[in-house]
């Protein structure tokens, strides 16, 4: 299935802090999802087609979490990485941050964020 891709979204700080609540609930839910499959992919040592049946249900849970993110107007940079387009740059947050508390402009990316003032 083919992931569905939202027209992009500018937000306010106060806007991005109001999604941001459903941003994290989406995400501890899929990392704890993908936890589980991890854990059997772990257990299962012999069997290859099982194996690749766990990869595919981790790509899925992976995959569902970003089309749920995107939906919201928020951009996936990476595993449980998400960005808040505001204009001149991105909120950034990343799992399992607390807040979100991080910004860096279009060019410097993630290693160039600094903490919202």
């Amino acid at each position: 299935m083919p992931i569905e891709h939202p027209a992009p979204r500018i937000f306010t700080l106060d806007e991005a802090l109001s999604v941001f609540p459903r941003v994290t609930a989406l995400t501890d839910h899929a990392v704890s999802a993908a936890a589980v499959v991890e854990a059997q992919l772990v257990a299962v040592k012999e069997s290859a087609e099982r194996r690749k049946e766990l990869e595919a249900e981790y790509a899925d849970v992976v995959r569902g979490w970003a089309q749920d993110v995107m939906r919201l107007g928020c951009e996936v940079k990476g595993l449980w990485l998400v960005d808040f387009d505001n204009g001149e740059g991105y909120y950034c947050w990343r799992y399992p941050e607390e807040r979100l508390e991080y910004f860096h402009d279009y060019a410097s990316g993630f290693t160039g964020r600094t903490k919202i003032a």
